[in-house]
């Protein structure tokens, strides 16, 4: 029974929040807890509001329990500090940060825990300094190299994967920001008169609009997210049941426009997770890409049209990153709770992500510090790094020659968890990268069998001893790992180190689908005498 007193305005209930949680709790957060039915919606003389009992429940659910439930779970050496719970996901996804999706990226916060000087109960010493120059051979998304810039610290990069190379270096990139909207604006000019001349457009809307009238009917909110949170509704037979009651209208209408769904061929990726429509706009907004004289502007764009084209595969919503069968019809999504659509055109992404991306590089712009940053395609095992350097940047090359590196920071792939080529599958198609799956440092494709721990080992002893060539003799060097398997301490011995510290930290923000309690250790390691 819901008592009046106890009732709260949306402002009210934030600042009650905040100051129950003791964080910055904001009237966002709040009308998100009502939309997705975690609390309900109480309308009171025209104003909205919510019960805090409710509120309490639902905090009580998660807050200190979390922590003390992961505890149990995941040893009592969880250092909760390095959860960094504190901080709201557009801090964890911070200007460049989120410039193109990558899974398996690290948060910024915990590359400034450990390249600033600072010290706490945890960290009792800083380890480098402005003017420093880091190394991360396996540079994923840029992580460290962007980091690196922002606390004044040299740093170079080393990925197998050409797209990654791509992706840091764009992110660390110089702009003229001019030119790049100049270009950005024809593209989405002539991209939008495109779409606004095919069929398509026409049968869009009127899909639109019946699928807004049913879903009003049938998955009104925020109603139905909260009699799903309350199992008074069963969502996998009820969704199913709706989803086969829409689909003879959809059917209808790709009949009356004549929509032809997939191509006929499916030899590559692009061919087969992306209908006709869609697959006809990439490649005729790419032509009008591989036009632009400026190379600068042309890879942000670049990276903008394959973000653009991620988000527009032919699947569903909760299936964007583990992707499945091609998804060519209307279908209940779990994700919004109602109806959903393929996508038909990549022109609302492409414009939402183009605005993005130069509002991301120009609050980037106004922190970069004056330092040196790149990274370089190639085998870290392997790569002569200096030699390499020179190619790109003969003055920073001398730099890293006289000074060497002062240490790493950087995260190994883990053991047969992701096969890195394919999750930016649709990117090496469009672009034409080589691919270079086979030099993959335990991909998903090799397990995690003993056989794949002893390769990844010898692979990571190899990356290391081949680096260390280039760190100066007291260096200091940070690994972030899963070591469910215990590999690191073997690791270390083969490339000479030892670990002298680590710290087990929480991962809390992982997705929808996954958020059972997960850590990762942060290895120090230096050399062997030391």
């Amino acid at each position: 029974m819901i008592i009046e007193k106890d009732l709260l305005t949306i402002k009210e209930a934030s600042e009650w929040a905040s100051d129950y949680l003791k964080k910055n709790v904001t009237t966002s957060n709040i009308s998100y807890l009502i939309q997705y039915g975690r609390i309900k919606k109480i309308g009171c003389n025209g104003t909205t509001q919510v019960s805090k009992q409710e509120l309490i429940t639902y905090y009580k659910s998660y807050n200190g329990h979390r922590e003390l439930s992961w505890r149990d779970q995941l040893g009592g050496d969880l250092n909760w500090a390095l959860s960094f719970d504190q901080y709201k996901e557009a801090e964890t996804t911070k200007h460049v940060h989120r410039l193109h999706p990558y899974k398996g990226k690290f948060i910024p916060q915990l590359v400034e825990y450990f390249l600033d000087n600072h010290t706490d109960n945890f960290k009792k010493e800083g380890y480098f300094n402005k003017g420093d120059i880091l190394l991360d051979p396996f540079c994923g998304s840029g992580t460290t190299l962007v980091q690196a810039n922002e606390l004044g610290m040299h740093a170079v990069g080393i990925d197998i994967s050409a797209f990654n190379a791509l992706i840091s270096n764009i992110k660390i990139g110089k702009y003229d920001f001019d030119n790049l909207r100049d270009e950005l604006h024809k593209i989405t000019k002539v991209l939008k008169q495109f779409f606004a001349d095919s069929k398509t457009v026409t049968f869009e809307s009127k899909l639109i609009e019946e699928l807004s009238s049913f879903n009003n009917k049938y998955f009104p909110v925020p109603g139905y997210k909260y009699k799903v949170k309350r199992k008074e509704i069963n969502e996998d037979e009820y969704g199913a049941e709706k989803e086969k009651e829409f689909l003879p209208v959809y059917q209808k209408l790709i009949n009356q426009y004549g929509i032809k769904l997939m191509l006929e061929k499916t030899d590559s990726f692009l061919d087969r997770w992306y209908l006709q429509h869609i697959r006809t706009e990439i490649d005729f907004a790419f032509n009008f890409v591989k036009q632009i004289k400026n190379i600068q502007t042309k890879k942000i764009i670049s990276i903008i049209l394959s973000r653009t084209i991620r988000s527009c595969r032919a699947t569903t919503h909760a299936d964007l990153v583990t992707l499945k069968e091609p998804v060519t019809t209307t279908y209940y999504c779990a994700k919004h709770g109602k109806i959903c659509k393929p996508l038909f055109s990549i022109s609302s992404w492409w414009e939402r992500y183009s605005k993005d991306t130069i509002k991301r590089l120009v609050q980037f712009d106004g922190l970069k510090t004056n330092t040196y940053q790149a990274c370089l395609a190639g085998d870290s095992k392997t790569i002569d790094i200096v030699e390499v350097l020179k190619k790109k940047n003969l003055t920073f090359a001398e730099l890293v020659q006289k000074q060497k590196f002062k240490g790493m920071f950087s995260s190994p792939p883990y053991v047969g968890l992701i096969d890195y080529h394919d999750q930016h599958a649709y990117a090496y198609d469009l672009f034409g990268f080589e691919r270079k799956d086979k030099m993959e440092i335990g991909p998903l494709s090799k397990g995690q069998g003993r056989e794949a721990r002893d390769a990844y080992v010898k692979d990571i002893a190899e990356v290391l001893n081949n680096c260390r060539k280039y760190l100066v003799a007291d260096f200091d060097v940070f690994l972030v790992a899963n070591d469910k398997y215990n590999l690191y301490p073997d690791i270390a011995e083969k490339a000479g180190m030892k670990i002298v510290n680590q710290y087990k930290r929480p991962v809390l923000n992982r997705t929808e689908r996954d958020k059972g309690a997960y850590s990762e250790i942060i290895f120090h390691l230096k050399a062997n005498g030391k």
